[in-house]
């Protein structure tokens, strides 16, 4: 045993498991990172109209190449976590009244309503109504940070909270919030069309809330009623085929699956 040790072959074949080291260490980085992938300008799908037009000249920022900073700019991964670690520090913290609606079956829905604290640039009394995206609510960072900026550049807000995503509302009913019910937004619309006869509506949903206000305008025609425009943001428009997504391991997306379902068990078992 002592003479195969003495061998002058043995640093060699170290070195070559510190080189593969390296390299598999590097090849995670660079895939981590998403190094390789190519930048370019968004595609753009829209039918031609005023509206799209006034949007093309408004947000230069749409054709143009989307140019990432350097090193974890071009990794989602990073990007979520950098902005939900740094860049909510200093999260607004703007100042609503909650309101509560009682359903035809029991249930009870909240929202909080934000009015505007600066005009409108063109002098229109707007208000935004707002769905969050899943199991998310009023008090999330980036619907505080979202309404603070509304509500400085004179639009009103009305956020609808989730139906058991609240830790501190109680459920009066046997359900929570679903995929594809949109009672509760649109009690919460109507509410708002009734105190503010005279307001125009600007319809605003986050990744699931993406779901419900698109469904709750295809519903029924009157539900377009005094609505200027729907804007869906990070829609997932199957379900179905992104929890096929979410099973894959590909891109670390299977992770992703489980926090999501970890948070959605915690909500349910807060209200068994």
């Amino acid at each position: 045993m002592s003479a195969i040790l003495e061998t002058s072959e043995l640093p060699a074949v170290f070195d070559g498991v510190k080189l593969a080291a390296v390299a598999a260490v590097l090849y995670v980085i660079v895939r981590c990172l998403n190094l390789k992938s190519p930048t370019a300008p968004p595609e753009l799908i829209y039918q031609d109209s005023a509206l799209a037009r006034f949007l093309l000249k408004s947000c230069p920022l749409l054709t143009k190449e989307y140019i990432p900073p350097l090193i974890w700019g071009k990794s989602g991964h990073i990007q979520t976590a950098l902005y939900g670690k740094m860049g909510r520090v200093r999260s607004p913290h703007p100042y609503g009244l909650r309101k509560y609606l009682s359903m035809p079956d029991g249930a009870t829905a909240t929202f909080d309503l934000f009015e505007p604290r600066s005009e409108h640039c063109i002098g229109e009394d707007v208000t935004m109504v707002i769905c969050p995206g899943i199991a998310n609510h009023s008090e999330k960072q980036y619907i505080r940070t979202f309404v603070d900026y509304a509500q400085k550049n004179g639009y009103r807000c009305a956020v609808l909270n989730h139906l058991g995503a609240l830790p501190n509302i109680e459920l009066t009913s046997p359900r929570m919030f679903t995929y594809g019910c949109t009672w509760e937004f649109g009690a919460m619309v109507n509410y708002i069309k009734k105190t503010y006869p005279q307001t125009q509506l600007v319809v605003v949903g986050f990744s699931l809330g993406g779901n419900i206000v698109c469904k709750y305008l295809g519903e029924s025609q009157a539900n377009q009623e005094r609505v200027l425009c729907c804007v869906s943001v990070c829609q997932g428009y199957s379900a179905l085929r992104a929890q096929e997504t979410f099973m894959q391991w590909d891109h670390c997306r299977r992770f992703y699956n489980f926090l999501m379902a970890d948070n959605m068990k915690k909500i349910i078992l807060s209200h068994r």
